[in-house]
């Protein structure tokens, strides 16, 4: 029995032991700031290590960075930071290499680039998170190309007047072929030519979000869904202004051909208006599968769908 007890002990021990050997550390936190060793954000994003924290103080940097570690956190303190007015490598204010990166607190603003596709965020790792951030007059507000398995989650932030046409058009948030895109609790105002949000993803959802061009903006669609894919879109208030680049539509489904499996298409207990003097689709819908709309509150001249689905109270 001793004998045993001995080896289930031993057994026990080494199974703790490589866990904890295996386990991510917790990492340090760099601070970043004027009265800090670290001035600029750049200068953190040059040594960050996998699972550091970064904390930004309150002020203005003109300052780019690219994120190449893992398991970041970098959250601006107080007030927030405001990075304004420099772009990394042709792509972006904060370009970011890493895969499960949290981005908190911070604003971005005035990105350009040669090519007039500056993001405030260039996401090209897979699981960013922006929670409580602000994007202000840039090119695009984030962006993302294609990542395989990737979700992108932005949570309580703000976009107001993102976007270009010059030529290619940029976007409030553009989101290439990535798994998931969530957007939740964030307020979409005044973006310029482009869309407020165009996905790509497999999966979009889109929950108690403010979408509305507002007395000044032209955005074209207020959500385009370019390729198909699973959508839900619940609680949502959505306004096309009278400066609307595109009467058309304000959510349009598969307008670039339908390219992802598309399941399910559920979007209810929105509401929407139509500020334009003409008349407008709420959804138009190019896939073959029902798009079901539901408990949806329209305002104004608007047939609520075009193309398969239902519309129930």
């Amino acid at each position: 029995m001793v004998t045993w007890m001995r080896r289930i002990l031993a057994c026990c021990l080494i199974a703790l032991l490589t866990a904890c050997a295996t386990e991510p550390s917790a990492g340090s936190v760099l601070d970043v700031g004027p009265s800090q060793p670290l001035k600029l954000p750049s200068q953190a994003a040059a040594i960050a290590k996998p699972g550091d924290t970064v904390r930004i103080a309150a002020g203005e940097y003109a300052d780019c960075a690219v994120w190449r570690a893992s398991r970041l956190t970098i959250e601006g303190e107080g007030t927030g930071a405001v990075l304004s007015g420099k772009s990394c490598g042709g792509k972006g204010i904060f370009v970011i290499d890493g895969d499960d990166v949290t981005v908190r607190n911070l604003s971005f603003a005035h990105a350009t680039v040669p090519d007039h596709n500056g993001a405030g965020i260039r996401a090209e790792g897979r699981d960013l998170t922006v929670q409580h951030s602000r994007f202000i007059d840039n090119e695009n507000g984030i962006l993302a190309g294609m990542i395989a398995h990737g979700t992108i989650r932005i949570l309580d932030s703000e976009f107001h007047g993102n976007g270009k046409c010059d030529p290619q058009c940029a976007h409030g948030v553009y989101v290439g072929g990535i798994d998931r895109l969530d957007i939740e609790r964030s307020r979409f105002v005044e973006q310029h030519e482009g869309h407020q949000i165009k996905s790509r993803a497999l999966h979009t959802v889109l929950i108690n979000n403010y979408i509305a061009d507002g007395p000044d903006g032209n955005s074209s669609y207020l959500v385009d869904i370019s390729n198909g894919g699973d959508l839900l879109m619940q609680g949502n208030t959505l306004e096309k202004g009278p400066h609307s680049e595109n009467d058309d539509t304000a959510v349009a489904i598969g307008a670039e051909g339908v390219k992802n499996p598309t399941h399910t298409l559920d979007i209810r207990d929105n509401s929407f208006t139509n500020d334009m003097s003409k008349p407008t689709n709420f959804v138009r819908n190019r896939t073959i599968t029902p798009a079901m709309l539901s408990g949806n509150h329209l305002q104004g001249r608007i047939t609520p769908l075009v193309g398969p689905g239902t519309v129930s109270p």
